[in-house]
């Protein structure tokens, strides 16, 4: 993506990646609609947060923050690199 990432690493972090899985396996088990498609085995909330992480499909952004009250918001897809979940 054109923006340029100016606070934090270049690359979404694990505590990132598990806050996002989390926010989002919420968001499904609440009844928000699924933006991919499932095997019919599949109902958990956490696996088809994870499913949608993979499919690069997530519409979120990332508020990264320092200490001074200063932050970012970065879409999440410009964290991913396209052969990097």
């Amino acid at each position: 993506m054109s923006e340029e990432i100016l606070i934090g690493p270049r690359k979404l972090t694990r505590f990132e990646r598990a806050r996002l899985i989390g926010a989002r396996a919420l968001q499904v088990s609440l009844g928000a609609p699924i933006l991919v498609e499932l095997p019919p085995s599949m109902s958990d909330p956490i696996d088809i947060a994870l499913a949608e992480l993979e499919g690069r499909i997530l519409p979120m952004t990332l508020r990264r923050a320092l200490p001074d009250k200063t932050y970012q918001d970065i879409p999440l897809l410009s964290l991913m690199p396209e052969n990097e979940i």
